[in-house]
Formats: C-alpha cells, structure tokens, sequence
C-alpha cells in the first residue's frame, strides 16, 4: 500500500521536496515500479505461450487435413499477418476515447478467429492426451519401442475443423445479419392486485441502445417502425442510450425522434455506460459535462429520464406508480436508491420499476418491504451470443454471471422482465440471442398456468 501511495504522489513533488525525502521513499518508488514491470511481462509471457499452442494446434490440424503444401503455406502466412494486425490494433486502443467501430470489429476479427481456433486446440488436446496414454501403454505395458506417439489421426482433425467451421460461420452472420435481426417478443402477466383500468394495458420496452456502434440507418429506421408497429400504451427505455460519449446518438437523434407519442407516455432511466466511467477523462468537468449531455439526449429524443424518482400513471379514476432509479449494479456502478425513489408510496400500491441491471433485482427489490410487481431490465444484451429456442430453450454465458439474463423471471409473484437489447457492444454482431424489441401486456387476475 505504501509503494501505491508513493507512485501516485511522486510524480508531482518539486525537485527541493525531491532532495529531501529521496533517499528514504526511492527505493520503494523503483521496486514498485520493478514490480508492475515484472507482473506485466509475466501475463505478456502466458499470453504469447496460450497463443503459440492455439496456432501451433490449429496448424496442426489444417496440415493434417490438407495436403497441397502451398495451401499449408498460405494458411501460415495469413495467420502471422492476422496476428501481427490484432497485436498492433491492440497496442493502439486508447483509453482516452474508448470503444470505437476500429475497436469494434477488432475484437470481431479476434472472435472470428480465435473462437474456432480454440475449439480445434481442444479437440487435438484431447486426441493428444489419448495419444500420450495409448503411447505409454505400448511403449512400458506392451514392450513396443518403435514409436511412442501414435500417428495423429486424420479423422479428428476433420472432425475438429468441421466444429470450428460453426462458430467461423455463426460470428460471420452475428457481424453481418444477426445484429439487426430484431425480434418483437410478446409477454402477458397476469397481477391479482392489478388496477381494474390498466387491465390489457400495453408496454414496449427497449434496452441498451449502444447507438456509437450503429452503421446502417435503415436497420435503425426498420426497428423504430417495429417500435410504433406495437401501438402499446406506454414505452420505456431502460437505460445505455450509448457507450461512452453523448456525440455517438447525435447522428441518429433524428431516427429515435420517430418513435411516436404513448398514450401513457415515454419514460427511461440510465444504464452503467451512460456515466462515461469506462475511459479516462482529461478532466472531472469534462467528464460531467458529458453525462450532463447524455441525460439531455433522452430529453431530444422525447423520453422522460427517470432519476430515483416515480410519477403517477393515471387511467380513469385509477393510477399505477412507475419507478425509475438510477444505475445499480451488483458489480457495476450503484447510483440507484430505491428507498430514495420509492418515498412516499405505500406497499399496497401496484408499481413498476425500471432499473437498468437485473442484478439490482436479485440484491434488492425481490426483498423490499415495499412490494415492487414488475420490474423491467436490460443490461445483460444475452451476452449477444447464445442458442435460444423461443419458450423452449435458452443458453448464454450470460447465465453464468446473471440468475436473471433474458425474458421472464418470477419469485414470490414478483416478476422481471430482462431485455435483450436494442444494439451491440464489445463484438459487433449477435448470434442466437437477436436485438429485441418487448411488448408485456398487463392482465388483471390470477396467474394461468
């Protein structure tokens, strides 16, 4: 702690402080520094290790299959080009500016590549494994000294490339069909406690917007009409209206201003990538005077923003409370104050909440006294890669880090409703988990089996 502390002021002490203080913190300064260096070099040294088994086994496998020697050669040489391209645009990122569509389809490129590469290494890992045990077993059991690895068989190889083609051919669609390829999901929940007039109400969500890595307006255009299409009663917008700058909506600030008024109205709350807190800023004003900007951008877009607060939805002579809280996440920024937002209403009233991160959900608002009915989410985007039969069958890493991560969940008739977003982050496509657009339509009475 002390060395941390030492690094961090050192750089800003005049020279007179230098003389004096010196002799006694310098040593700590240059073993701290020797140590960073070090803890660096030791995860450049398992990076380059991982990365030379997965091409020297994925050489294997194309050598094994493919025989024209010229064809092995060519495959050699557009990998090292492959390599030395990601190695460079890695070494430019910029934590200064963030995401990026360069940096997009980088870590594209890394998927589509390395994804199957990985796969390949797996399969020959475990021929090799075999290859090793039936080795030993030949060479000390059997007494056979000719050879102690097996040859490796080509069967496998062909076998391993034909898997790996899947994920080459499935990222390829997610980057260039899959993103766009929006889906209106349909959900209806049924609340005993349910205000006579809001039964058949109907809500459109929509999540996690990303719009810096938008590239094809009509898509957009396509999906804002789909958005109007659900003439639902009321929209909501849960939150990451971009990834980091508010200048990445300006270009499509005309498009969402499509999305036609609700009766109900149109409201939204901030997700995590609203507050900038993903690069560095050259200063705290300039980082406030963006996310001053943002939260105006769901003003120009006609959406209400939401911040710890509620308003009343009124509908004849009943009404519903919709909650809307800041950011909270059970890993991420927790902005959010239900208590804060909740103030004032009673357990007895029926509320909806938007909350951008459905961990915030699973922390606290299944367990708060005041009885929230339906909360809406987004925030997980499915990971963007996934296998999902609608109403039959879902998988996602995303499962593995969210109990709740797409569609409908229901505890002690508590609901949540996660979005699988609007856009993309990270890798530029989706695969098997498509962009959503989600129409709940409420029902008084009992829930139906």
């Amino acid at each position: 702690m002390r060395g941390k502390i030492i690094l961090g002021i050192l750089p800003n002490l005049s020279d007179e402080m230098l003389k004096v203080i010196r002799p006694q913190i310098l040593p700590d300064y240059y073993l701290l520094i020797c140590q960073k260096l070090l803890h660096m070099f030791g995860r450049l040294v398992v990076f380059f290790i991982v990365l030379l088994c997965i091409e020297w086994y994925a050489f294997q496998a194309v050598k094994t299959v493919v025989k024209v020697k010229s064809v092995v050669t060519a495959y050699q040489w557009i990998s090292l080009l492959i390599v030395l391209l990601l190695l460079y645009a890695f070494s430019r990122f910029d934590r200064s500016t963030g995401q990026t569509k360069y940096t997009l389809y980088t870590m594209g490129l890394f998927l589509l590549v390395y994804v199957p590469k990985i796969l390949l290494t797996l399969m020959l890992l475990g021929e090799d494994i075999y290859r090793i045990v039936q080795g030993s077993i030949t060479y000390f059991v059997e007494n056979d000294n000719e050879s102690f690895l097996p040859k490796r068989r080509e069967f496998i190889s062909k076998i391993g490339l034909g898997l790996a083609a899947v994920p080459f051919l499935s990222l390829i669609y997610g980057m260039t069909i899959g993103k766009y390829n929006y889906k209106v999901i349909k959900q209806r929940i049924f609340f005993p406690d349910l205000p006579a007039a809001f039964d058949g109400m109907t809500i459109t969500q929509i999540s996690d917007v990303h719009s810096g890595s938008f590239d094809n307006p009509d898509k957009i255009k396509y999906a804002i009409d789909l958005v109007n299409a659900q003439n639902s009663d009321l929209i909501l917008f849960t939150g990451d209206i971009v990834n980091t700058h508010a200048k990445e909506m300006h270009p499509w600030i005309e498009i969402f201003n499509g999305i036609q008024a609700h009766p109900l109205g149109k409201y939204a709350v901030l997700g995590n990538h609203d507050y900038g807190e993903y690069i560095s800023w050259p200063s705290q004003q300039a980082k406030d005077e963006n996310f001053q900007a943002i939260k105006n951008l769901y003003g120009d877009i006609g959406f209400q923003l939401l911040l710890n607060e509620h308003v009343y939805i009124q509908k004849g002579d009943d009404k519903l409370a919709l909650v809307g809280v800041e950011n909270w996440g059970h890993n991420f920024k927790k902005a959010g104050d239900l208590t804060q937002a909740m103030q004032g209403l009673t357990p007895e009233e029926f509320k909806i909440l938007m909350s951008h991160d459905p961990s915030h959900w699973e922390y606290e608002t299944k367990k708060h006294d005041k009885k929230v009915q339906l909360t809406f989410s987004g925030h997980t985007h499915g990971m963007q890669f996934g296998i999902e039969i609608p109403g039959y069958f879902k998988w996602s890493l995303a499962q593995f880090v969210y109990k709740q991560w797409a569609g409908l969940y229901e505890e002690f008739g508590k609901y949540i409703y996660v979005n699988r977003g609007f856009g993309f982050h990270a890798y530029p496509g989706r695969v098997g988990i498509m962009p959503e657009i989600t129409v709940i339509q409420l029902k008084k009475g009992e829930k139906v089996a």
